[in-house]
């Protein structure tokens, strides 16, 4: 018994034994929460002799859910773990035993995205839509947005209609959004197939609906724990209330000052309004750190201040004193990760591994200065939750359009030709292959040879071969991030990547033309398409990229829940981190959350870094708030902020941001509305973090962005060109 309270200190004593009622733990960053959940499953089994097999732990990913049941392995000696899982599996292990209280058979089908979009294929293909209607992206989104906001609706309409009604719902749909919607139950249903959201959806309803069924395994788990509970979303909070109201044995851990992921529905107000719904709660504070210096927690503990959504606590370090934190100011970007690749170094030539260093940022845009800094400098590193910038789909599609303009090489024609798509496709691919390899040239002149048949005609093939023509003779002439701006254009590559909504692969191929134009600036030589590609497959070619001891490179999504010796945290300016898409209080509060995270995952010594310059857009970069807002005396500046900067950063912390309204939509994707300016148009989607609906007007060639503060009219007409 002993055994398992030894090297606990007291919060996580208290923690460990108190297993009867509502329990609540703040656990800050470090403070041993995982050793508190797995130190409690032993005690509940070794001490009180509950069987592993009624306790339930819920954890938010599956690698946390493994590495609990290695740690309780280790504890109990045993190979019982109980059930120690995420929400989503939880609801397969349900609906394992139970679907078939809603009609569907025992082996049912989870979805992913992939298999959507073949289902929105078909539905697109069957009632003529486009993706001018609704891009894959946005039909998902609207879906989940849908559910949610119908939630039994849409489920008793699943489980009550008869797969023939659900067929003649679909077929009597008017407008996209209901074609689509109805389109996707109806393909659900025949194949006996649930999606994330309904995982949890159809738990809910057979509990609500089946009241034996859900006293079977209320009765059944014993003991409830539930980890990060800070992150739990709405629907999951309904099921942790149906499933403890039997024994009424609930522990949950979570910080509130580590809420990152709202964007996907976690709420921190269920961790902090906790004791509203259940009254007889026992909070317990765990604030002692154990990963980092107390210096670091100086800085960490200074910036989450701030935040005025939180539990007051303050995290103190049992740890020793170390190195403050150090913020580096660099005039540029370059410079900014050459200061990160010498203090890396640094730190490797005073006895620390390649793998004790994590760089981390708030998008995955920023690595590419990074990439190129280490590569030239021979520093090993890893991408997690990512791949190489230059490495990427679209950067390697753009850097083919260059390579076929240069080069015209059957790599890059097999890469691109059907990027966007020509009807260009296998079949045809194949025959230009055969007639290259009969006749001895490249794909491109098999090509230029065969454009003029039959089965050539309904493709884009002669607009392929003039872009490649045009800019083959230009090319000399034109900077090369100009080319490739020009390329991208004329090609429809962009457009294909706008109308599938994918932002974050644009927002890389911006960083590649700003990467081509500081090279075009700064190489001191001159400068040609040829010198650049020549230039940029040694980065594509790099070696040793995923050996196990190199550099992390990160999101700080990424990171939550990791620690390294040295942490650097690079681009805290404005726009970046926080990000531009923060415009309200509550969001604000969210990314000074996920700086907070930040901070914390070091455990030695910590680098914040920032760089002047201007951002692609041409706007001049400031530092963010967030390095100003730690306490000065908490970090040693390595370089001063110019005072015209520093004011800058101060003028931008000062802004006033609203409160966000905290109400839904009032319109989803594929409605029809009516602008008092702009007159009618079709919502394509909503950008929660800016409240602001997304809209393509009749008769305007993009989309704008609306505020959810303008009034809005409801049209019941469809969009032109569809018939009701």
């Amino acid at each position: 018994m002993s055994d398992l309270l030894d090297g606990l200190n007291e919060s996580q004593r208290l923690a460990v034994t108190a297993t009867e009622g509502f329990v609540r733990v703040v656990a800050g960053a470090g403070s041993g929460k995982t050793r508190v959940l797995t130190r409690r499953f032993a005690w509940l089994t070794s001490v009180l002799g509950v069987l592993p097999s009624d306790i339930l732990c819920v954890t938010f990913t599956n690698k946390a859910a493994a590495e609990m049941r290695r740690r309780i392995r280790e504890l109990t000696g045993d190979s019982d773990t109980g059930l120690i899982c995420t929400f989503h599996s939880l609801c397969v292990t349900i609906l394992s035993e139970e679907a078939h209280a809603v009609g569907y058979p025992e082996s049912f089908l989870v979805l992913d995205n992939s298999d959507i979009d073949a289902m929105l294929a078909q539905i697109y293909e069957e009632r003529g839509l486009g993706l001018r209607d609704m891009t894959f992206a946005a039909a998902r989104d609207m879906i989940e947005i849908r559910k949610q906001r119908t939630d039994q609706d849409y489920c008793e309409a699943m489980i009550d209609l008869s797969l023939e009604q659900l067929r003649r719902r679909y077929e009597e749909a008017r407008g996209a959004e209901d074609i689509i919607f109805y389109g996707y139950l109806w393909q659900e249903k025949k194949c006996f197939g649930l999606d994330y959201n309904d995982l949890l959806v159809f738990t809910l309803y057979i509990f609500r609906n089946r009241p034996e069924i859900a006293l079977k395994w209320r009765t059944r788990l014993e003991y409830i724990m539930i980890d990060e509970f800070q992150d739990i979303d709405r629907p999951q909070y309904e099921l942790m209330k149906q499933l403890c109201c039997v024994h009424n044995n609930l522990f949950l851990v979570g910080d509130p000052d580590q809420t990152i992921y709202s964007w996907r529905g976690a709420d921190v107000r269920f961790l902090l309004n906790f004791p509203q719904d259940f009254p007889d709660v026992r909070t317990i504070l765990m604030n002692e750190n154990y990963r980092s210096t107390p210096e670091i927690l100086a800085a960490a503990n200074s910036l989450i201040a701030n935040n005025r959504t939180r539990v007051e606590k303050e995290l103190s370090a049992v740890r020793l004193s170390g190195p403050r934190p150090v913020f580096v100011h660099a005039k540029t970007q370059e410079a900014e990760a050459l200061r990160i690749a010498d203090g890396i170094e640094a730190l490797v030539r005073g006895g620390a591994a390649w793998s004790d260093v994590a760089v981390l940022y708030r998008s995955h845009f920023v690595s590419r200065q990074l990439e190129e800094t280490f590569l030239r400098r021979g520093i090993p590193y890893t991408i997690y939750s990512g791949v190489q910038f230059f490495d990427r789909a679209e950067i390697k599609d753009a850097l083919s359009y260059l390579r076929l303009i240069a080069f015209r090489d059957d790599l890059s024609f097999a890469r691109v030709a059907n990027r966007p798509r020509r009807n260009l496709g296998e079949s045809r691919m194949g025959r230009l292959r055969a007639y290259a390899e009969a006749n001895g040239c490249s794909l491109l002149t098999a090509l230029e040879r065969c454009c003029d048949e039959e089965d050539f005609r309904r493709t884009g093939a002669k607009k392929l071969l003039d872009l490649v023509a045009r800019f083959s003779a230009a090319e000399r002439g034109m900077p090369v991030s100009e080319l490739l701006a020009a390329v991208l254009d004329e090609s429809g590559y962009e457009a294909m990547l706008r109308t599938a909504g994918a932002s974050d692969r644009l927002d890389n191929l911006a960083e590649l033309k700003q990467s081509i134009y500081t090279y075009e600036t700064t190489c001191g030589e001159e400068t040609d398409l040829d010198r650049y590609l020549r230039r940029v497959a040694l980065f594509t070619n790099a070696d040793g990229l995923g050996e196990s001891d190199s550099v992390r490179l990160m999101t700080v999504h990424a990171a939550k829940g990791l620690e390294f010796p040295h942490v650097f945290v690079c681009s805290l300016e404005e726009d970046v981190f926080p990000s531009k898409r923060t415009r309200t209080r509550e969001a604000m509060e969210e990314e000074r959350r996920l700086a907070f995270v930040a901070l914390t995952r070091a455990r030695d010594t910590l680098t914040l870094t920032d760089a002047e310059g201007r951002n692609f857009d041409g706007s001049f970069r400031t530092p963010s708030r967030f390095v100003l807002e730690i306490d000065r005396a908490a970090l040693d500046f390595e370089t001063e902020l110019p005072a015209g900067l520093k004011k800058a950063a101060a003028a931008r912390a000062a802004e006033e941001l609203p409160a966000a309204d905290g109400t839904s939509p009032a319109f989803a994707p594929g409605d029809r509305v009516a602008h008092p300016v702009f007159g009618p148009g079709t919502v394509t989607g909503f950008d929660p973090a800016l409240r602001a609906y997304v809209i393509r007007f009749d008769g305007m060639p993009a989309e704008r962005k609306i505020s959810v503060r303008l009034k809005l009219d409801r049209l019941s007409s469809p969009a032109p060109g569809r018939a009701d």
